[in-house]
């Protein structure tokens, strides 16, 4: 699993919500301002029992009604601050909805870094000083399918199009509306909810990094849709430079995801064979020493 230039190990916070690059690549420091700052419109105040009881079915329903627009752009940025120190990964592309095939533009330590997925097949471009990792060829691919079959699932490596299916396991009696906001053109509602983390993918392994539930923040539109998703984790994760460190420490993340343009086109296809190095055994094995 690669890591910043401080030593800060990222692979361990990328599950569902938090993309494949957090595993992937190598992150520095950023302070610039989280999108997901609220508004000034946030009211911040949670409204009443059938206000909630509203607020529930709308995000149990968002998810599918994402997914029914077809496709979208998406921006995101994922922040992790262990050990005293923060990296964080920005991305931009478009996202097919549906099949989960993407394209993505990742910025991380100033680098640049492509992603695709296409037939649930993750492939990197890295930057020239990462490519040793890949044997000297451009491209890494990480089949998500045999990575899932092998692990049962593995909360290190996750497909971009999975996190709208967050908001189908939410905690009914933990949903809050927030207010109104303006987010892009459009008019959202803002609400706090919480996930069960057991009937995630893979619930039971995530359950022991970062507890039982997940607090999620989602911002619908009139038309029921997900417009910005933030998850906040609190994650449990070996200490220092071994990836076999027996020591433990805590890290936290905060990933927000924006939707917009939807219906928009997405062409992404995979990179030749010949400049592609296949990571998905490796990634396997090293979530295997360290369950």
């Amino acid at each position: 699993m690669l890591r910043d230039k401080n030593g800060l190990r990222v692979g361990a916070l990328g599950i569902a919500g938090v993309l494949a690059c957090t595993s992937l690549v190598a992150c520095g420091s950023d302070t610039k301002k989280d999108p997901g700052a609220r508004s000034a419109e946030s009211s911040g105040a949670p409204k009443s029992p059938g206000a909630s009881e509203d607020g529930t079915s709308a995000v149990r329903s968002a998810s599918d009604k994402t997914t029914e627009a077809g496709s979208a752009r998406m921006v995101m940025r994922t922040q992790v601050s262990s050990q005293g120190k923060t990296v964080s990964v920005d991305g931009q592309g478009v996202l097919d909805l549906k099949s989960g095939t993407s394209a993505m533009s990742l910025t991380a330590e100033g680098e640049k870094i492509e992603q695709r997925v296409v037939d649930q097949v993750l492939y990197q471009k890295l930057p020239p000083k990462a490519q040793k990792d890949s044997g000297g060829k451009p491209w890494i691919k990480v089949d998500l399918k045999k990575l899932g079959t092998q692990n049962g699932s593995n909360p290190q490596v996750s497909d971009p199009a999975a996190n709208t299916a967050f908001a189908k396991n939410i905690m009914d009696k933990d949903v809050s509306k927030v207010g109104t906001e303006k987010i892009g053109d459009a008019n959202t509602t803002h609400y706090k909810v919480k996930v069960d983390v057991s009937k995630l993918q893979g619930g039971s392994e995530l359950k022991k990094m970062v507890g039982p539930t997940l607090p999620m923040e989602l911002w619908i539109d009139d038309e029921g849709r997900i417009r910005r998703q933030q998850i906040d984790m609190t994650m449990t994760v070996p200490k220092g430079q071994g990836a076999d460190s027996a020591t433990q420490e805590k890290a936290t993340s905060r990933t927000v995801i924006e939707f917009s343009d939807f219906g928009t086109k997405v062409d992404a296809q995979p990179p030749a064979a010949a400049e592609t190095t296949d990571m998905t055994d490796k990634i396997a094995q090293q979530q295997g020493k360290k369950a």
